[in-house]
C-alpha cells in the first residue's frame, strides 16, 4: 500500500474503551494510554459493510477517534454507534476538531514531514499506530485549547466587573471558573498524554525517531507547556478573585457587627431614658 489516508477527530473528552471491548467481544482489558484498534469482521459488523485490508478505526480513551482509509459513510455509521453508548456525542458536529493526514510510501525517498502527509521510503508496521496517536492527541489539544479560550473570556468579564467597582465575584461563580480550570488541566495532562509515549517506541529506535519527528512537527509539546503556563496564569488569577471575594464578605460581616452594637447601644440609651 503506498498511500494511507487517516482522518481524526476529537469528540468528547473521554471514552470508555472497556466498554466498547466487551460489546465487540475483544476479549483483553485496555488501560488508559493504550488505544482500541478496530478492523476486520468487528469494524464490518459496526459499520454494516464488508471491509477491505488497511482500513481500521482506531479509539482513544482521551475522546479522540481516527478512521484509517475509510470513507465519510462510515464515519458517520460508526459515529452513530458510538452516540449509543456515549450520549453527549454530538453526531452532526464531529467534524467541528478534526485533522486529516497521509501516509506516502515512495522509495529511494527520505523522510518528510509537511502539514498534509508524511513521505517515507519504506513501509514499516508501527506507522499507522504512531501517525494516529501524534494527530488524535493534535486534535484534542486543539479541542481543549478552544476550551481554555472560553475560560479565559470568562475571566475577562469577571476582571471587567472588578474594573467597574463591582466587586460582588459570587462564591459560586468562582468555583464554576476553578472547575473548568481543574477540568482542562485534567483533560490536558491525564487523558491526553502528551508526554507519553506509545508503548511500541519503547521496543524500536525507529519508531521512537519516527515518533519524536512526528510529534515535534506537530509541536505537541510546546502547545503542551503554553496550555499549563496559561493555566497556571488562570489559577492565579482565581486565586486572586477568591481572595478578594472573602475580603469583601469579611468587611461586611465586621460592619454587620458594628451595625449591631450601635443597635444595641442606641436600645440601651433609650431604656435609660425611659
Amino acid at each position: 500500500m503506498n498511500r494511507i489516508v487517516f482522518k481524526a477527530y476529537a469528540i468528547t473528552n473521554e471514552i470508555e474503551l472497556n466498554k466498547i471491548a466487551d460489546q465487540c467481544h475483544i476479549p483483553k482489558k485496555y488501560t488508559w494510554e493504550e488505544p482500541l484498534v478496530l478492523f476486520g469482521g468487528i469494524l464490518s459488523s459496526i459499520l454494516g459493510r464488508s471491509l477491505e485490508d488497511g482500513q481500521k478505526v482506531m479509539v482513544f480513551s482521551f475522546g479522540s477517534i481516527v478512521f484509517i482509509n475509510c470513507t465519510t459513510s462510515d464515519e458517520l455509521s460508526f459515529m452513530e454507534y458510538l452516540k449509543r453508548n456515549k450520549a453527549d456525542i454530538d453526531i452532526k458536529g464531529y467534524e467541528k476538531y478534526s485533522d486529516d493526514y497521509e501516509l506516502e510510501v515512495r522509495a529511494n525517498s527520505k523522510i518528510e514531514l509537511t502539514d498534509k502527509y508524511v513521505l517515507v521510503p519504506k513501509f514499516e508496521e508501527f506507522y499507522p499506530e504512531l501517525i494516529s496517536t501524534v494527530i488524535a492527541k493534535s486534535v484534542a489539544l486543539e479541542k481543549t485549547e478552544e476550551q481554555l479560550g472560553k475560560i479565559v473570556d470568562k475571566l475577562e468579564t469577571m476582571i471587567d466587573k472588578l474594573e467597574k467597582g463591582k466587586l460582588n465575584v459570587g462564591n459560586k461563580e468562582i468555583a464554576n471558573t476553578t472547575s473548568k480550570i481543574v477540568r482542562h488541566e485534567y483533560n490536558t495532562l491525564a487523558y491526553i498524554m502528551i508526554l507519553d509515549k506509545p508503548d511500541i517506541t519503547w521496543g524500536s529506535i525507529q519508531a521512537e525517531e519516527f515518533y519524536n519527528q512526528m510529534a515535534e512537527f506537530f509541536e505537541l509539546n510546546d502547545r503542551y507547556i503554553i496550555l499549563k503556563e496559561k493555566t497556571n496564569i488562570l489559577n492565579s488569577l482565581i486565586e486572586g478573585f477568591s481572595s478578594i471575594s472573602h475580603s469583601i464578605r469579611g468587611l461586611f460581616v465586621e460592619w454587620v457587627i458594628v451595625l449591631l452594637i450601635v443597635i444595641e447601644i442606641v436600645l440601651m440609651v433609650l431604656d435609660l431614658i425611659k
